[in-house]
């Protein structure tokens, strides 16, 4: 007998689990050209009661994995700042011997900043091999753009040496035959764009922020392409004037050589926001594949409620949205609900703000509803 998911009943049943690190190049490699996933078939309560309780296993199992790698969803958000990236990377055709404009996407947590910017960066990577071969032409493999993550308080060195594990470089040796080993593998593999996640851990929290835009500095005048960096208030420490007070923030090297771009939280303050809200809540209702879904259980249903939890973060809607699945569909519910909502447990900074958005939503402060609802404007035209 067949399963939902197209294993036979007892062969074994590896499931679409894709453990990879995109700070590698072959898992790099993995997430720019990895297959899209199949969408599992939509069955109804009768046909799951009709499964083997092995095909059944096989069908939930797709199912989850399914709700828990939706995205990236192209939002207003993601789209906008898709498009800022590409005016400053493509237009960073400068020869070698003048330093590339930089790129900093620097946003609050749970905004899905990094995706946002990883998605980029495929969509970059395969252009670039469309147009200019997957080879260079001394016979190396083209790697357009190269993704590193930091962690707490990186040096120069261990940056460095991040660098050249993506590559599959040698990692010993100091900092500067690290760079020079990095500098060899960039020119070599022709890569133009290099994101740099979690920057904010660069040099670490206690170090001042004219030695933290010195290494980015470092970085600009070492690599020549167009660096991205990605993190969470950077801004705020200072780096973008190195130290310089905001009179004198024109004199700093970095601040001038690098645009600052952000990814905002969802909001329902006018009916611009709701719209785009309802939008989104619509997009990720279709992907779910629950038995008991119907039309408007998330943007109608449960719109205000999932505002509230996710404070418009897409990071936390999306977990809340997950986890949901995985107990609709292991406790046989098959659809969500508010009182199956209620038993989710969230990320710590999305619970603490609950309260206070659900209090402004049930006085009638705030809310996730259009004024107009485009679906009567329609029948009404």
């Amino acid at each position: 007998m067949s399963t939902a998911g197209g294993a036979a009943d007892g062969e074994p049943f590896e499931g679409d689990d894709r453990q990879y690190s995109p700070t590698r190049l072959p898992g790099w490699l993995q997430e720019v050209y990895g297959p899209d996933r199949s969408r599992p078939e939509q069955l109804s309560r009768a046909q799951l009661a009709d499964l083997s309780p092995r095909a059944l296993s096989v069908h939930n199992d797709n199912r989850e994995v399914w709700h828990a790698n939706i995205g990236p969803i192209d939002t207003p958000q993601l789209l906008a700042l898709h498009a800022d990236l590409r005016e400053i990377v493509e237009s960073n055709r400068q020869d070698g011997n003048k330093t590339k404009p930089a790129a900093l996407v620097d946003a609050h947590p749970g905004l899905g900043k990094s995706t946002a910017v990883r998605a980029y960066g495929c969509d970059l990577f395969k252009r670039q091999v469309n147009l200019r071969g997957d080879t260079t032409p001394d016979g190396a493999r083209r790697v357009p753009v190269i993704y590193i993550a930091l962690s707490g308080n990186t040096q120069i060195r261990g940056l460095n040496a991040a660098i050249c594990r993506f590559y599959g470089l040698p990692v010993k040796g100091d900092a500067d035959t690290l760079a020079e080993r990095a500098v060899d593998a960039v020119l070599s593999m022709k890569t133009v764009a290099m994101v740099i996640d979690d920057i904010h851990f660069l040099a670490g929290s206690t170090s001042n922020s004219v030695r933290m835009a010195n290494q980015l500095k470092y970085l600009s005048n070492v690599f020549p392409v167009t660096l991205i960096y990605v993190g969470v208030g950077v801004q705020e420490r200072g780096i973008l004037h190195e130290g310089f007070s905001p009179r004198e923030s024109p004199l700093a090297q970095f601040g001038r050589r690098t645009t600052a771009l952000t990814l905002l939280p969802f909001q329902v303050d006018d009916d611009e926001g709701r719209l785009q809200w309802r939008q989104l809540l619509k997009t990720i209702e279709q992907k779910l594949v629950l038995a008991e879904k119907y039309p408007g259980m998330l943007a109608e249903d449960l719109s205000d409620y999932l505002f509230a939890r996710s404070t418009g973060h897409f990071a936390s809607l999306m977990s809340l949205i997950n986890r949901g699945c995985l107990r609709a569909i292991r406790g046989g519910n098959e659809r969500l609900d508010e009182e199956l909502m209620n038993q989710v447990k969230n990320d710590a900074a999305a619970e603490e703000a609950r309260k206070e958005l659900e209090a402004e939503i049930k006085a009638g402060l705030k809310t996730t509803r259009p004024a107009q609802d485009p679906r009567r404007r329609r029948k009404s035209a």
